[in-house]
């Protein structure tokens, strides 16, 4: 009997610990980091206390509920990298990052956040933009990516993207899309005018 209730609880820890991570991730993508711990166990049907004896700290929480979205992003500039061609492979890299951005503004935030300082978080951040470092190198080597280039001219176009206001995610995600290949046109050495891809209609004001 005694082992029986032991494995109930374990199997209850899980399911709660899942239920948390399932319900920060929905809020820090919709709402930002902001969210409060109270209102994440709220929406999660647990106690404060049940938040905190999975996740010691909100910077812990933050950390588990967007390590699936770092490792993404590191498998995006991966393959941006391995492209044999660097300037379709940083064309792709920033599309990717800037769609996955603004479907996520708590992975955008976090990104740069000192809430999200963890070692293991910051160390995958870190091999990012190493490797995004090495991307625009050799875009740049190969003449198709303009040579005043910096890494903050992306911090400053994600920032611009995160300010995207559309009514459903699947609209957001369109007009980062065309957003991102008006900048490619802007980060190219020698532009050459090409489609957009179509328009979204989106509020002048919020």
């Amino acid at each position: 009997m005694a082992a029986q209730v032991g494995v109930r609880q374990r199997s209850d820890a899980r399911d709660n610990r899942e239920r948390i991570l399932l319900v920060a991730r929905a809020a820090f993508a919709a709402e930002g980091l902001d969210v409060p711990i109270r209102e994440v166990a709220r929406r999660a049907e647990v106690g404060v206390a049940t938040v905190y004896r999975h996740f010691r700290t909100k910077e812990a929480l933050l950390t588990a509920a967007f390590a699936d979205r770092m490792a993404l992003c590191s498998a995006v500039v991966e393959k941006g990298l391995a492209a044999p061609d660097p300037w379709a492979g940083f064309c792709l890299v920033v599309e990717e990052v800037m769609a996955m951005h603004a479907v996520d503004r708590g992975f955008a935030r976090a990104f740069t956040s000192r809430q999200t300082h963890a070692p293991d978080f910051a160390a995958e951040r870190d091999r990012s933009l190493r490797l995004l470092l090495e991307l625009v190198r050799r875009a740049k080597d190969a003449g198709a990516l303009r040579q005043d280039f910096v890494v903050e001219d992306i911090s400053l176009v994600l920032m611009a993207n995160e300010g995207i206001r559309a009514a459903t995610p699947e609209m957001r995600v369109a007009a980062s899309r065309r957003f991102a290949a008006l900048v490619m046109q802007a980060f190219q050495a020698n532009p050459v005018p090409a489609e957009l891809p179509p328009a979204v209609r989106l509020p002048l004001s919020r």
